[in-house]
């Protein structure tokens, strides 16, 4: 552990971590864009530049190591003016339709804007105009929004290591692209979402939450995944009493990365053909039963076949939206009650 200075606050830290996550743990807030605690140092957006006493220029936080005795000012006039003036740059080029835009109000360059007085840049000039991704059901890319921070190529590369996206083109012309500009239903994309997680802006958006509501209207109630044992926490997005949208927070055992499944896969909840109550066959049709008799049937069943067949008839196929302890009392029910080992598990394979 290091002592370390920020605008005057002692504070201890683990000697070697960034600089940058250190002063947001200690509850300082300094700008960024490019930074994901997820993903190595980037320090292409140049909002987090700090002084540090005995350099000669500025620093990015999010790729300065801590040391003993470091003395850091993350507030001053000078940087209040460039990181203005960053901002200012960046919407030179960016549309300007919050109003409309699904990521209003939890958008970080927005609120950056707002912090720092931004209301319109004064640099006047070309903006560029793409068409829109609209080749997959899950994943929404308006490129216009991108801001070029890299962290869906990132993140898709050193947490995925899927490497879908990649910069296309040089200049005012960059985009963030897939190889040959392809569609990314025609790529290696696993559509795990990893890239819209970490998106500070509207570039990548999920296209299941498009029009289910701005961000404060969401009331949050954190969960578990319920596709596998891992346990990933989820964060379910409810409007109205229904889930319109999943988020992974950062501080979760997971760090925020979620699979295909967990993050897209929430549909079923209020789908119309889910089943609620159990079913009983009653001739061609089946027909809705109370628990206690549906499990009086199966119980009764299965107590046929065991004495008919013997237990090696009878297979059970357990599941992974089931918790490990529920899954160890179905194996001890297969093995101890009905003497089977004929016991097994969808997602073996």
């Amino acid at each position: 552990m290091v002592d370390i200075f920020i605008d005057g606050k002692k504070i201890q830290a683990e000697e070697g971590r960034k600089l940058l996550e250190v002063a947001l743990e200690a509850g300082i807030e300094i700008p960024h864009l490019c930074f994901d605690p997820r993903l190595k140092p980037y320090g292409a957006c140049r909002l987090c530049l700090v002084e540090i006493k005995g350099e000669r220029k500025l620093q990015p936080a999010c790729a300065t190591l801590v040391r003993e005795g470091m003395e850091v000012t993350s507030n001053s006039v000078t940087l209040y003016k460039i990181r203005k003036k960053v901002i200012e740059l960046l919407l030179s080029t960016h549309p300007e339709d919050c109003l409309t835009c699904e990521r209003c109000g939890d958008c970080a360059l927005q609120d950056l804007a707002y912090k720092y007085g931004v209301r319109k840049s004064p640099y006047d000039g070309e903006k560029p105009w793409m068409l829109l991704e609209d080749h997959n059901p899950l994943i929404f890319r308006e490129r216009e929004k991108c801001i070029l921070c890299g962290r869906c190529v990132r993140i898709c590369e050193e947490v995925q290591g899927i490497f879908a996206y990649t910069f296309i083109n040089r200049g005012f012309k960059t985009v963030v692209g897939t190889a040959f500009d392809e569609p990314l239903s025609l790529t290696n994309c696993e559509f795990c979402g990893q890239c819209l997680s970490t998106c500070p802006t509207a570039a990548i958006v999920s296209r299941l939450e498009i029009g289910k509501g701005r961000e404060w209207e969401f009331k949050k109630v954190e969960t578990v995944c319920p596709y596998c044992g891992c346990g990933c926490v989820l964060e379910l997005k409810v409007k109205n009493g229904q889930v319109v949208g999943v988020t992974s927070p950062l501080d979760s055992h997971n760090r925020g990365n979620l699979c295909s499944k967990g993050r897209f896969g929430w549909e079923f909840i209020h789908h119309p053909e889910r089943l609620k109550k159990p079913l009983i066959r009653k001739g061609k049709s089946f027909k809705e039963a109370k628990w206690d008799e549906a499990l009086d049937l199966v119980a009764k069943k299965l107590n046929q076949i065991k004495k008919k067949y013997g237990p090696q008839a009878i297979g059970f196929l357990s599941s992974a939206k089931c918790t490990n302890e529920e899954n160890f009392l179905l194996q001890k029910l297969a093995r101890t009650v009905i003497g089977t080992n004929n016991i097994d598990h969808c997602a073996r394979l």
